[in-house]
């Protein structure tokens, strides 16, 4: 477990710059099928979507407190292509950056009066508990459907 929680940890420390399996299994001193199979174990989500989530969190985190550019943002959180970056923040939080960035401003200041900041952050965390390809592929399946 400890082995895991260091690659979890560089995870969390840059989660801004790549870190396929193999770097992870390296930092954890163990090959990279059982590191892959031992985290997704440990942790209930296999070691990219872990990654994606930090980075979704990071996002969504710049876009609230600071006027950074999207394409900063973007880069900023981990993203080499913007493109990238727009849709799979719009799979996973269902708006693209810049609607998220609008509505997050106009309702920022009635919800600081309304809850602490700690649970409001803990609120927002984006819900990874499928992959974003599998989301879409749902939401494609919807869509043919009706």
């Amino acid at each position: 477990m400890r082995r895991l929680l260091r690659a979890k940890d560089s995870i969390d420390k840059a989660s801004h710059e790549a870190w396929p399996v193999r770097r992870l299994a390296r930092v954890s001193g163990v090959s990279e099928a059982h590191f892959a199979r031992s985290f997704k174990d440990a942790f209930g989500i296999p070691p990219h979507r872990y990654l994606l989530t930090r980075r979704i969190e990071r996002a969504t985190a710049l876009l609230r407190e600071t006027s950074l550019s999207i394409t900063d943002v973007a880069f900023q959180a981990g993203w080499d292509s913007l493109g990238t970056f727009g849709r799979t923040f719009r799979d996973v939080t269902g708006e693209s950056p810049g609607a998220f960035r609008l509505r997050e401003k106009a309702a920022m200041q009635e919800r600081q009066d309304q809850m602490p900041v700690c649970f409001l952050k803990a609120s927002n965390r984006p819900d990874l508990t499928i992959a974003v390809l599998e989301k879409r592929r749902r939401a494609s399946k919807d869509n043919n459907a009706g």
